[in-house]
């Protein structure tokens, strides 16, 4: 990129938040999974909405490729620059939380608040704000919206796409669509906000968003339940949600290798039954009427699988302190995978009634193919959303063992396809899964998507090379 293009730019935010050291861009060139690492001509960091489309009619002008970045969390390279000729914007620093209407229930943040901000703010406010990630410490609120973000509260709340009324956004010709409003009902028309949530940054860069709070339950319980199948598990679910209904706010699957992996590797996590079983379910059953409301629901549905020889054993947080250790369990699951060696990992969407189906399939067919191979297969049971995860054999060659990804994905994806699956649920396409998408879309899907990719961005700039 010639100096004089990159003096234009940096004179949009000032020097100081123009990163053209090598030293100082790598935090936002390399990603968690280490696979895909940037380059970029630099990284600049605007502080306000004018910023960043100063910087896209600039763009615009200039043809120059633009890669939209909020917390670096992502998972699939879609915040990941590929080309000395691309610049990074960081929305770092639009990071105020600029109203909270607890009589509304919401509250209008910038796309850079972290994630754990907007929790805290909906406390505050005697609110809830339900989107909660294990990454929710450094993740931004932008990225969660333009990746449609799942996690653990989707089963009660819905996605990221459910959670938000309202979106700002800089286009790619640097103007602003201006859409934040709080409205439930808004029938005028095309859904804009719509298309912009889960486009990851290739359609436009949300720069703030209207985001719905909920009451804040007044009892929640939470218990880790042992079980000795994928099965019985599948059983427990459709028993707690005909006794719970929308009080039953989340449904983990998490296997024993997996538990095992996150008590070897964090520290003061522990053992939370008293012998192992193949399988645990962690369950949380919330109320909005009372702690007790929430005891007993949750006593009735273990009580009813005891009887039925559904649960095996269970064990019922004793503290709010307990109860957030068991959730950590779970959160750390992801990292606990990290110091085993290389990880093959697939985030895929299941009819919640073939799961168990897929389990045995794809496992046959992966310890086939590797036979020492452990696998970690978890995630959201109650929305179908798996994440089935490859962990290479004790002793293995990392880099041999990574080198058939492709290989050990197309087995997975393929059973995905067989049962009517998706093998993207809520970590997006980003650069990993773009050809892949490409291949398994219908023609008419696929053509549509970017028929809309050219109406929004007819030269390619936002974010190129990632989705479509």
């Amino acid at each position: 990129m010639p100096d004089a293009l990159i003096a234009r730019f940096a004179a949009i935010v000032g020097d100081r938040n123009a990163l053209r050291d090598a030293d100082l861009m790598e935090a936002y060139l390399n990603e968690p999974r280490d696979m895909f690492h940037g380059r970029a001509a630099l990284v600049l960091r605007p502080g306000n909405v004018a910023e960043v489309a100063a910087i896209m009619r600039l763009a615009s002008e200039t043809r120059t490729p633009i890669v939209p970045q909020g917390g670096n969390t992502g998972l699939v390279g879609g915040q990941s620059p590929r080309s000395p000729c691309e610049v990074l914007v960081s929305l770092s620093r639009l990071d105020r939380i600029r109203d909270v209407d607890p009589i509304g229930r919401t509250a209008t943040v910038e796309a850079g608040v972290v994630l754990k901000r907007i929790q805290e703010a909906a406390d505050e406010a005697d609110l809830l704000f339900p989107l909660s990630l294990g990454s929710e410490g450094s993740c931004q609120i932008g990225g969660n919206l333009a990746a449609n973000a799942g996690g653990t509260g989707v089963l009660a709340y819905g996605n990221t796409r459910d959670l938000c009324l309202g979106i700002e956004a800089v286009l790619a010709s640097g103007e602003v669509l201006h859409g934040l409003r709080r409205l439930k009902k808004d029938n005028r028309g095309y859904d804009l906000r719509n298309l912009l949530i889960g486009s990851e940054g290739t359609l436009g860069i949300i720069t703030a968003a209207v985001l719905k709070l909920f009451p804040k339950p007044a009892g929640r319980e939470v218990a880790y339940v042992g079980l000795a199948s994928p099965d019985a598990a599948l059983t427990l679910l459709q028993a707690a949600e005909r006794r719970a209904g929308s009080q039953l706010t989340a449904f983990e699957l998490i296997p024993r290798l997996g538990l095992e992996f996150t008590l070897r590797h964090t520290i003061g996590s522990r053992d939370p039954l008293e012998t192992p079983h193949p399988w645990y379910v962690l369950m949380e059953v919330s109320s909005g009427r009372s702690q007790g409301d929430a005891r007993e629901t949750l006593e009735g549905i273990l009580e009813s699988g005891f009887e039925n020889h559904v649960v095996a054993d269970a064990a019922i947080a004793k503290s709010l302190a307990e109860a957030n250790a068991f959730w950590i369990m779970r959160e750390e699951l992801s990292w606990a995978q990290k110091p085993e060696g290389g990880s093959i990992k697939h985030d895929v969407s299941i009819p919640v009634a073939c799961i168990p189906e897929f389990l045995a399939a794809a496992d046959k067919a992966v310890l086939e193919a590797i036979p020492q191979a452990r696998v970690i297969a978890f995630g959201h049971l109650g929305d179908g959303n798996i994440h089935y995860n490859v962990s290479q054999p004790v002793g293995a060659d990392k880099d041999a063992f990574l080198a058939r990804w492709h290989e050990i994905s197309e087995l997975v994806h393929g059973i995905v396809r067989d049962l009517d699956g998706s093998f993207s649920a809520e970590h997006g396409i980003g650069q990993l899964k773009r050809d892949e998408l490409a291949r398994t879309k219908e023609g008419v899907e696929i053509d549509l998507m970017r028929r809309l990719k050219a109406a929004f961005d007819p030269d390619n700039i936002l974010n190129p090379g990632k989705l479509v």
